[in-house]
């Protein structure tokens, strides 16, 4: 899945014309069923669900928005804020995937509280590492919920409003992680204020703190003097 993720990025930064050929050769692997070698062994193996099938269905989605938000920011084309939600909340199909086949292996069935609460997590997951690699995504042209919201709402009004949207998850992860059973609860923050110290940094808060980057109002500029400095 991490292979197809990185194989999509790169459909999003390959020149029409120069490499017009591997370009095609991507499409191609996405518009002919990019995940039925897995789904076959999943099936050999007796851990295919509906639910499994379903998250990878979302998975191929999320692809599509990918390429469609990105190449919209390129060309300057309407963003929506609708496609950007969906588009965050999808981005981390492939967790899903896991913990359902971790549940299967295990013989299961998916607690439903705790999808929903790593579904929270997840979000704020993906969000912190979309500020974190805000630079290089402006620069690769991938996917990034900052980048998305400066082009939705202005430079000056994005970060504000992205923050807003992290108040409120977690302000439900806070919920549901109390209605979590106490020992699986102390258990998973204990290992987030692990996974913090080992990223570096030492917080009261088991998510992190949040720091947003310096945002970049022009993107092609951006773009144009970072490459002159390596050339």
């Amino acid at each position: 899945m991490m292979q197809l993720d990185k194989m999509n990025e790169m459909l999003l930064q390959t020149p029409e014309r120069k490499y017009e050929k591997a370009t095609q050769n991507l499409v191609s692997c996405f518009s002919t069923d990019p995940f039925g070698p897995l789904v076959t062994i999943f099936e050999q193996r007796g851990l295919l669900t509906e639910r499994i099938s379903e998250e990878l269905k979302q998975g191929e989605e999320y692809w599509a928005l990918e390429r469609k938000l990105c190449h919209a920011l390129i060309n300057e084309e309407e963003i929506l804020i609708d496609d950007v939600m969906k588009a965050i909340h999808l981005k981390s199909f492939d967790y899903r995937v896991l913990n359902l086949l971790l549940y299967q292996l295990q013989g299961a069935k998916a607690e439903e509280l705790h999808m929903e609460f790593l579904s929270v997590s997840e979000f704020l997951v993906e969000v912190s590492d979309d500020l974190y690699d805000y630079e290089d995504d402006v620069l690769e042209n991938n996917f990034n919920v900052l980048r998305m919201f400066i082009r939705i709402y202005g430079a000056s009004t994005a970060p504000a409003m992205l923050a807003k949207c992290i108040t409120e998850a977690e302000s439900k992860y806070t919920s549901l992680l109390e209605l979590l059973d106490p020992k699986l609860s102390l258990s998973y923050q204990r290992r987030c204020v692990e996974a913090t110290k080992e990223g570096g940094k030492v917080s009261g808060n088991p998510l992190g703190t949040w720091c947003f980057p310096t945002v970049i109002q022009d993107e092609e500029l951006y773009r144009s003097n970072l490459k002159s400095d390596t050339s």
